[in-house]
């Protein structure tokens, strides 16, 4: 039978504990940026403008309906070629992941705001708001209350969607393990390892979020 040897693993606590600082740093910079381009696709889609609409059902569509890992091996590979532009492994996985998430993060913030009854914006328009004005201050925070479970969901994805960056030599958690494993010669312990450490971070966040989603609904 299989010998089990975690103790092997605490000489490697160093380099599991720099992956592990890069995937938490990448996450953040993904989630930022993909927020912000999601806000632009929402925008965008609801706009009255046929051509910006149609631009921001391409971008949603177009990184939705494909695979996050060809995207990644896509800008790393085929972009610089295309633009004319060198792209560090990092930068590439952190367009591709931002651009990604941010597709998902529009049609969520694009739902919440169409969720708001027309009325409000009506009323801010009779208390001589503009269109801006109205989004801004009416329908915007009602949606936003609406928005965030599912946000925060989709954000734990994009925590776990980091772990393919890997492919691209980024030295996160998951590459790190990779060293390790190829090291010590002991893959089941070392894999082990970070989904522990991946569930040791994901678990308490989804129990915040469930109980956040409950709140909000007997505040409705």
């Amino acid at each position: 039978m299989y010998q089990w040897d975690f103790g092997i693993l605490w000489s490697y606590r160093w380099l599991f504990l720099n992956g592990l600082g890069v995937t938490i740093g990448f996450t953040i910079v993904i989630v930022v940026c993909g927020l912000l381009f999601g806000l632009l696709g929402a925008f965008g889609s609801l706009s009255r403008f046929r051509a910006l609409r149609l631009l921001a059902l391409t971008f949603i569509e177009a990184f939705r309906c494909t695979p996050i890992l060809v995207q990644l091996i896509w800008f790393y590979y085929a972009l610089p070629i295309l633009a004319g532009v060198e792209m560090t492994p990092i930068t590439a996985s952190a367009l591709a992941l931002s651009l990604y998430g941010g597709s998902f993060y529009s049609e969520i913030i694009r739902g919440g705001i169409i969720s708001i009854d027309k009325g409000q914006s009506e009323a801010g328009a009779a208390l001589g708001m503009t269109p801006g004005q109205s989004m801004r201050r009416i329908v915007l925070p009602q949606a936003i209350k609406r928005m965030i479970p599912a946000l925060m969901n989709q954000s734990i994805i994009q925590f776990k969607n980091t772990s393919l960056v890997s492919v691209l030599a980024v030295p996160d958690l998951v590459y790190q393990s990779q060293v390790a494993a190829h090291d010590s010669y002991r893959p089941l312990e070392t894999y082990t390892a970070v989904a522990v450490a991946y569930a040791a971070i994901l678990i308490p966040l989804t129990i915040i979020v469930r109980r956040g989603e409950k709140r909000l609904a007997v505040s409705e």
